[in-house]
């Protein structure tokens, strides 16, 4: 990348209303906020919304700002009143079992649904596909995930993503290595999957390992603790990401952490430990949540950090593309 081309940074922020106020503007002009999460307190309408988008837009330029939702369909869909209502992705894979061919068709359809919807308002992202494996212990992720077997996970969530890349839309598979196999809610606690490695990769990786072979542009992290294979939770973990992720499955995408304000990561110190030990293990994008005197204070413990030129690389593959109509 040229050095003239300006960088992305790491933080994604989010606003806790349904404008852009100054307060708003100031912090989300930070060199360091490369991009923003929406939320449903963040949405009135379409009219709100579309005007909201805008405005957050045009802060920055060259890059702009990377704007994202979790958009997944069932529990998960931040916008309602004036959207499509997308289904459980569970739906599709108990679909799967009577009708294979309707389910692919359907997931797609649902895909480019999501994808035209958000991309109309100016929105990149939705947080989607769920890569998980369903098997029946995590009820955080239940019935988001498509199935409990790996193949009919496969399947459908690459029909999503083809249905999102129709309309423009990159994909964030999630949660990288595999979030299904736990009890515990990472927004509250930090979940322990203490199975052997082999283990998760005879099930939880192999919907990760195919989608990375197709060339999946984003990967969300887990905040799970895997503690055969490391101490430290996978979203923070440079094992993880850089040795396993990068290097053993070949991932030449973005990485996305979770959530650093989410309990499951509050085991390794306050937002700047988190956010410092993410940035070494190789995440390029940092959501920070829920939190705007955290998210402040952070940017203003991070002054020291500069973007780095290859996570601009891999972060713009995931502004939309505009698709002809």
């Amino acid at each position: 990348m040229p050095s003239s081309t300006p960088l992305i940074g790491p933080i994604m922020a989010d606003i806790p209303g349904q404008e852009v106020t100054a307060e708003d503007r100031e912090l989300l002009s930070h060199p360091l906020v490369g991009g923003v999460i929406l939320f449903t307190r963040n949405y009135h309408d379409p009219a709100q919304l579309a005007a909201l988008c805008k405005d957050i837009l045009a802060i920055k330029s060259a890059p702009r700002l990377l704007l994202a939702v979790d958009h997944e369909g069932g529990r998960v869909q931040r916008f309602r009143v004036g959207f499509t209502r997308v289904p459980a992705m569970a739906t599709l894979g108990r679909l799967y079992l009577e009708d294979a061919a309707r389910a692919r068709v359907e997931a797609q359809g649902w895909g480019a649904t999501i994808g035209r919807e958000l991309a109309s308002y100016g929105i990149d992202l939705p947080f989607a596909p769920v890569l998980d494996v369903d098997t029946g212990m995590s009820q955080i992720i239940g019935d988001r995930a498509f199935s409990g077997d790996p193949e009919i996970v496969i399947e459908l969530a690459r029909a999503v993503a083809a249905g999102l890349r129709s309309q423009g839309i990159a994909s964030t598979g999630k949660h990288f290595p595999g979030h299904g196999n736990v009890v515990a809610d990472s927004h509250l606690e930090l979940p322990i999957d203490r199975r052997p490695l082999q283990d998760l990769a005879a099930l939880d990786l192999l919907p990760f390992k195919r989608l990375i072979e197709d060339g999946i542009e984003s990967l969300m992290m887990a905040h799970v603790r895997y503690s055969a294979f490391d101490t430290t939770p996978a979203s923070l973990s440079r094992k993880w990401i850089m040795t396993f992720l990068r290097r053993k499955l070949g991932f030449r995408g973005a990485v996305i952490c979770d959530d650093l304000s989410m309990n499951g990561a509050a085991v390794v110190g306050g937002l700047e430990d988190r956010a410092r030990l993410a940035l070494s293990a190789g995440c390029d994008m940092l959501p920070v949540c829920n939190d705007r005197p955290g998210c402040a204070a952070l940017l203003d413990a991070l002054k020291d950090i500069k973007p780095r030129p290859s996570s601009s690389q891999r972060l713009r593959k995931l502004y939309r593309k505009e698709i002809a109509s």
